[in-house]
Parts: C-alpha cells; structure tokens; sequence
C-alpha cells in the first residue's frame, strides 16, 4: 500500500463526535460576533466571577515567579487542600498519595477511564447522560450501557435498575449527582446503595462529583463517604463550578493509590502538571472561606425558580423541578410534529435560529424529548429567554 492510500485517522478517534455543547456554544459565539442578541443558556458556566482571594492566590503566584514545572500530580499543597476538603465535608479518609490534580473535572474522567476501560469492558451510564460520557467510553474502547431513568420519577436512579444492566462485562459505573443536564439528585439512599452494590461485585463506581455543592435538596452527599468501600471509589472532583473557575481548567481525582498512580503516569505522557499558578488558586479556593459557595448555591436556587416560574406561563412546556447544579431539562415532545419540527434537535435549532435563545438539544444527553438550558445568567437573560421562548411556542400551539 503506497503512503497516500494509507488511512488518515484513527478508528478511535472516528469513534467520538464534537463536543454537543462546544458545537452549540461555537455556533452562538458567530451569532453573537454577527450583531445578534442572544439569550444564551448553552455552556454551563457560572455567571459569577471568580471569587477575589482566589484571584489574588494566583496573582500572587505569578509575582513570586511560582510558574515552572511541578509534580505531576500537583504540588503536594494542593493535594493536602484537595484531600482536607473532602474529609471536612464527606467524612472520607484519603491520603495525599491518593490524590493527582488535574487540568479540569473532564481530563480526570478521561484519564479515569483510560486507565480502567479495556477493549469490550462495559460503563454502565444512567440517563440523560452527561454528553461527554459515551465518546470518553467509546473512545477507550469500552461499551457504554444506558440505565433508563423516568421523568416521572424525577430520572430517579436506584441500585435495582444498576444491578439489573450488571453483566460479566461490567467494569464500572458512572454516577453524576447533582446531575447534568437533569438537575436531579440521587439520594443519599440510593447512592450508597449503588456504591456497596458495586463495591461486592468489584464493579468501580466513578463519582462524578462537578457539582455536588450545588445540591439544594439540603446536606451534600458523596458516595465515598462508603469508605470501607473506598478500593472500588474514584472520586472525579472540580472546582469549575463550585468557585466559578471554568477556565482555570482545575480539578482532581481521589481514589485507590494503583489507579492514581496510573492516571499520573498518563497525564505525565499528555498534559503534564496542571498549570503551576492555578494549583496555588486552588489551594487558596479549597482552604478559604467557602461562604462564597453558599452565596451562589443561594442565587442558583433563585434562578431555577424564576425560569421554572417562566416556564408555567408556556402552554405544552414541561420541566421536573431540579434539586441542584444549574439547568433545567424541560420536556419539548408538545412541539415536536408541529412547525415542521421532528426532533428535539429541531426544536433548539429552531429557537436559536428564530428566536435567538440558544439551548442544548436532550439528544445529546440520550433522550428525544427535552432541550437543556442553563440558567447560571442573570435574572435579565432569564425574563428575555423566556419570553422569547413563549412567543415561539405560542405560534406553534
């Protein structure tokens, strides 16, 4: 075979697609860049700025010329921070030497995955699903196995419907709570039921934990807090949405020290170590005072309100109350065959290219009948949003 007729790209990377939310957030960007208005609840990023002591942390850092090569894994401050902080709140006993810090929640579920998932091995996901799930799993190779959840029920996840998707094949389990898209919150019961479930059959549980401060059904709960269940616990953590420090690009991984181990050794061989003035921000978000969590976890729960207010003035729009994080997934099927519309990817190609509120078609998240939008805005963008999607609907009704 000569070079030119051999293939370009690789199998696994044929495996995976852009990004959903990436490709709607590029496409409003042009929009906006155009002169349109928009009322975008596409990415889901904080409204709020980074808090200041996180901020100075880092300007600090840079004045004190803290910006060569670290640990792998990051400074050993950070990953005392990291540990103290979980222990503080979820009664878990990890060890520095079980934690690597990484640049953003994303690279420690992919490199989380890289590290368990052979070629066939099963992740069972439960859905709506994160978007970047499926392609992290497909990509290593593995097989993902969707868990229908109802709406009706509120996408309740229970360790029933796990064990009833367990297989031979089953290698782990992911677990995102408060979750994306859906807002909803597995509750404690639930979720340490899963995780000793898992825990007897050697099955991992990947807690992704991105939002877990922002639960408003009241404690916050984390699996590990099962910790005679820890060797089969890997804790996936950010501070992205918890200090509103999306593009610090920080988070971390806890876990049994085999697997740390090994998700350091790969990130040595791709990023490296997280930015070294990012990891001293961090320190200072992790061991600083945390009013500023409560103070956003208060306007999120005043913005979920206010959109799910909206939405009640919107005939045929259906929406589950989210108990944390910062979207609501609202039912759309009402719309669909009407307007020419045949799909939830129609409805939110319709509303950005119409009436210029931008939102994330449920196909993403694995359902066909939802759009997703998040409401970490202002009140302003809420009112405008709403009232557009109203005067889009009501034409179709």
């Amino acid at each position: 075979m000569s070079v030119t007729a051999m293939k370009i790209l690789t199998d696994r990377i044929n495996r995976i697609e852009v990004s959903a939310t990436m490709a709607i957030t590029a496409e409003a960007l042009k929009m906006q860049a155009s002169g349109i208005d928009l009322a975008n609840f596409g990415a889901g990023e904080p409204h709020f700025s980074t808090p200041q002591h996180i901020k100075d942390a880092a300007i600090d850092a840079i004045a004190k010329n803290f910006s060569r090569y670290t640990n792998v894994a990051g400074i050993p401050e950070v990953r005392k921070a990291v540990v103290e902080r979980h222990a503080a709140d979820f009664g878990t006993n990890y060890t520095p030497e079980e934690c690597v810090f990484t640049a953003g929640g994303k690279l420690a579920i992919f490199n989380a995955v890289e590290v368990l998932v052979e070629h066939g091995d099963e992740v069972i996901v439960p859905v709506p699903f994160w978007v970047s799930y499926k392609d992290i799993i497909e990509f290593a190779g593995g097989k993902p196995v969707f868990v229908e959840s109802s709406e009706a029920e509120n996408f309740r996840v229970t360790a029933k419907m796990i064990e009833a998707a367990i297989t031979e094949r089953t290698k782990a389990i992911i677990l995102n709570t408060p979750s994306n898209p859906s807002g909803a919150v597995i509750p404690a019961e639930d979720l340490y039921a899963i995780v000793r479930l898992a825990h007897k059959l050697g099955i991992y549980v990947l807690l992704d934990e991105c939002y877990v401060y922002l639960d408003f059904s009241g404690d916050v709960v984390s699996g590990a807090s099962c910790t005679e269940c820890k060797e089969h616990v890997i804790v996936l953590g950010s501070l992205s949405k918890t200090y509103a420090m999306t593009g610090w690009r920080a988070g971390f991984a806890l876990g049994p020290k085999q697997i740390i181990s090994a998700m350091s050794k790969l990130q040595s061989q791709s990023t490296s170590n997280t930015t070294s003035m990012v990891q001293k921000a961090a320190v200072a978000a992790l061991t600083g005072s945390q009013a500023c969590v409560g103070e956003m976890r208060a306007d999120y729960i005043k913005l979920r309100d206010r959109i799910l207010a909206g939405f009640k003035t919107i005939p045929g729009l259906t929406c589950t109350v989210p108990q944390g994080a910062f979207y609501v997934y609202p039912n759309v099927s009402a719309f669909i065959g009407k307007g020419g519309l045949k799909s939830a990817a129609d409805v939110a190609s319709k509303l950005l290219t119409e009436a210029h509120v931008v939102v994330v078609p449920g196909e993403a998240f694995g359902t066909t009948e939802h759009v997703r939008l998040s409401y970490a805005v202002s009140a302003d963008v809420v009112d405008k949003g709403v009232e557009r999607m109203r005067e889009y609907f009501g034409k179709l009704i």
